[in-house]
């Protein structure tokens, strides 16, 4: 694919208030998943096409991404940071890179959303057909959740839906897009525009817009049960990304960090750098970010630990996140959605979901 054809634009602007507290101190794009900042993962596909000028459109906690990133050099890229001085949306977004943007046909990205789609192949539908923007769209078991895509049988897109009890059709919107430039333009300035709810519905009113849909692997990010999930199926090898290279396995435990024998991490876990697993603890689809210790029998499962997280001895953590900096005493039990905000200390023993102490 040649360069000056294509450029890549990444939305990464949101707040990500559904991953608090995790977000209170990074922004979602930023947090680590299998070892790495999220971004990194979808930066690394981008490059792996051959598409090497990237913007990033960012608002919330803007420095981050370049003091990580820098120039992109690193990763074969040449980023550009566009940055919103107020929320502007997915569209609004997008129409605040245009004057970043020279090549012909432009690829977007969602900031939070964990692809195997075939990139290439989306690129080259779109310019078969002339499309003036073209849509990744993915099948799931049930679109209830989302809204959905409705296309002919040429693929070209007649209706948008919004969450409905009965959809007509399993295919949803995939968060990856490929417009031509001169579209991007006739996006309005100054106020917050939807590409879900304003952008696309014009478009097909007045357009060419097309859907290809890829039955690759496919996750929204958003949720701290799908945060875990896409950590987890990175490092098992069943989400791809060419940052983490060859073999994959039940868990990513980096140079620097501790495993005490008897403890058992399983289940696509990722620690962090400086990580201390104490012995007979068990982390199962875990993610522990950098500096956290679990300590002595401790539990953890399905849940996210914050950097510098402490977890007590023989406490129980399924299904919950912890902030940054919290401490959880000995004993403590945190179960089906908890979360701790960072720096908060709960003493041993005392929150806990049974009388079994």
């Amino acid at each position: 694919m040649s360069d000056n054809a294509v450029q890549a634009v990444v939305l990464a602007g949101g707040m990500g208030t559904r991953l608090r507290p995790l977000t209170l101190t990074s922004p979602k794009p930023m947090l680590h998943t299998a070892g790495v900042p999220f971004l990194s993962h979808l930066l690394s596909r981008i490059a792996e096409i051959g598409v090497t000028r990237v913007v990033i459109g960012t608002s919330y906690r803007a420095e981050a991404f370049h003091e990580h990133f820098g120039d992109g050099s690193k990763l074969g890229l040449e980023l550009q940071y566009v940055s919103e001085s107020e929320p502007l949306g997915t569209g609004g977004g997008l129409r605040n890179a245009y004057g970043s943007l020279d090549a012909p046909t432009i690829l977007v990205f969602n900031g939070d959303v964990l692809s195997g789609a075939d990139l290439g192949a989306l690129v080259a539908r779109h310019q078969e057909t002339n499309a003036d923007a073209t849509l990744l769209l993915t099948r799931v078991l049930d679109p209830r959740a989302y809204g959905c895509v409705v296309t002919d049988g040429e693929g070209k897109v007649k209706a948008f839906l919004e969450k409905t009890e009965a959809p007509p059709t399993d295919q949803i919107n995939a968060g990856c897009y490929v417009f031509k430039r001169e579209v991007i333009e006739s996006i309005p300035t100054g106020r917050a525009v939807s590409i879900e709810r304003e952008v696309f519905p014009g478009l097909v009113a007045k357009g060419k817009v097309y859907g290809h849909v890829d039955n690759g692997y496919w996750r929204d990010m958003g949720v701290p049960e799908d945060f875990v999930r896409g950590s987890a199926d990175l490092v098992r090898g069943i989400a791809p990304s060419p940052v983490l290279g060859g073999a994959r396995g039940e868990a990513l435990v980096p140079e620097g960090s501790s495993v005490a024998p008897g403890a058992l991490v399983i289940g696509g876990t990722a620690l962090g750098r400086g990580v201390e697993i104490g012995a007979g603890a068990r982390l199962d689809g875990a993610v522990v970010f950098d500096g956290a210790k679990v300590e002595a029998g401790a539990v953890v499962e399905r849940s996210i630990l914050g950097f510098g997280v402490r977890i007590g001895p023989r406490a129980l953590i399924r299904d919950a996140v912890i902030g940054d900096g919290a401490q959880i005493g000995a004993r403590c039990e945190l179960l089906s959605g908890a979360r701790v905000w960072p720096g908060v200390s709960i003493p041993d023993g005392g929150l806990r979901f049974s009388s079994d102490v």
